[in-house]
């Protein structure tokens, strides 16, 4: 991402499209919110969102189980999809218990992350700390070149220090770049595109947009397939305002649908066949 802008992020936010899809977003999580089944049971959203939200994650990195096999499910520590699966749960658990954290130190939560994902299942000295000079990077769904790991410790530097100083862009916005960022990077040995949109989910939870973490955007990304997430990245790393629009306007919609599976979850839950 480039740009003279003293806030890039906001420079981006107004990029054409942009604010249309970000309105398209609220409208959408202001009509979940405002379900009546909301005012009683939002606790149960959240839980179904959490569960639908990791499937969606999980698929994307390659482990696309049924939602119920995923629900029936009390040990993920078989086969590799197994532990893909039981990651991206792991994750979302986590996203919401780091919020504080977040905002006074972005990568300690990036760090955290990756031990959630990791789980064990990398090399102790390898878990939560960017990968080093030379260390392989295990993504398969991502082929773009790979940054060096000098470029990656700095890059990741100044991502903390767009979000540290804050902006007035949307949470949309920053939850875009965020996650873009990350896959561009893959700071980490394994589980970066997990750790990427659980980064999208806190941003979206901590700004306020989704506080309930009841639109789970990552249902979105794998509903719109593989290969438009990888399409819409590619616009990312172009980094040409085109593509930059292009990626923010498929995570908006993203997040427009896990907000339309979410009202799909309260009109169940509101007919008693939750």
């Amino acid at each position: 991402m480039s740009t003279t802008s003293s806030d890039p992020l906001a420079a981006l936010g107004a990029l054409p499209g942009v604010p249309d899809a970000v309105d398209s977003v609220r409208k959408a999580v202001d009509r979940v919110y405002g379900h009546r089944v909301m005012r009683r049971r939002s606790n149960e959203v959240t839980a179904e969102a959490a569960l639908r939200g990791a499937r969606g994650s999980a698929a994307l990195s390659g482990a696309d189980w049924n939602l119920e096999e995923v629900r029936r499910r009390t040990d993920f520590s078989g086969d590799g999809e197994a532990r893909v699966i039981g990651a991206a749960l792991r994750l979302t658990a986590e996203a919401g218990q780091l919020l504080s954290i977040w905002r006074q130190s972005p990568l300690r939560v990036l760090a955290r992350l990756h031990l959630v994902a990791a789980g064990g299942a990398t090399p102790d000295d390898a878990v939560g700390r960017p990968r080093l000079a030379g260390e392989p990077v295990d993504e398969p769904l991502i082929e773009a070149p790979l940054p060096g790991a000098d470029e990656v410790a700095g890059r990741l530097e100044g991502l903390s220090g767009l979000i540290l100083s804050g902006s007035a862009a949307p949470a949309l916005v920053t939850a875009a770049v965020v996650h873009g960022e990350l896959l561009a990077l893959r700071p980490f040995g394994s589980s970066n595109g997990l750790v990427a949109r659980t980064a999208e989910r806190i941003v979206l939870i901590g700004s306020g947009l989704d506080p309930k973490s009841i639109c789970p955007a990552e249902v979105g990304h794998a509903e719109q397939g593989r290969a438009a997430y990888v399409a819409a990245f590619e616009g990312y790393l172009r980094g040409t305002p085109e593509g930059m629009a292009a990626w923010i306007a498929h995570c908006a919609r993203s997040a427009e649908l896990g907000a339309r599976e979410s009202t799909a979850v309260c009109e169940a839950l509101q007919r008693g066949a939750a």
